[in-house]
């Protein structure tokens, strides 16, 4: 896998907070209710939210290869949204993490810490939810 772009950096964060979003509201959903089926509207935001999250992982990072987005006539339960949607967030951290790296911040010629950024930019990002042992 080649760096990202900034462009890409920018697309991977608004579709991983779209789906954060929706994930934490449909997971209330299905916590109430896990069988009902979404509605209409909001399968709407799901698919466009997948379709743009599958473009972001590519074959390499996608959870299922088979998988592209709900049928919108047969209405998904709030509990298999909620499944699929938390498959997707955990291979966009994935991505994330192959992309990160750890810089020094050093003060007065002193390590102070660590930040985290995209590869190859000055974009700041969070570590990893789980840091890799080499």
């Amino acid at each position: 896998m080649t760096d990202m772009t900034e462009d890409q950096i920018k697309q991977y964060e608004k579709v991983q907070a779209q789906l954060d979003s929706l994930h934490l509201e449909i997971g209330g959903l299905a916590k109430k209710s896990h069988n009902d089926a979404l509605n209409k509207f909001k399968l709407r935001f799901v698919n466009q939210s997948l379709l743009e999250a599958n473009d972001i992982l590519g074959d390499e990072y996608r959870p299922f290869k088979d998988f592209e987005k709900f049928e919108d006539e047969d209405l998904p339960s709030n509990s298999d949204v909620t499944l699929i949607i938390g498959q997707y967030l955990n291979c966009l951290e994935n991505l994330r993490s192959d992309n990160i790296q750890r810089k020094e911040k050093i003060h007065n010629y002193k390590l102070i810490g660590y930040d985290w950024y995209w590869k190859q930019t000055t974009i700041k990002t969070a570590e990893p939810k789980k840091l890799k042992k080499s």
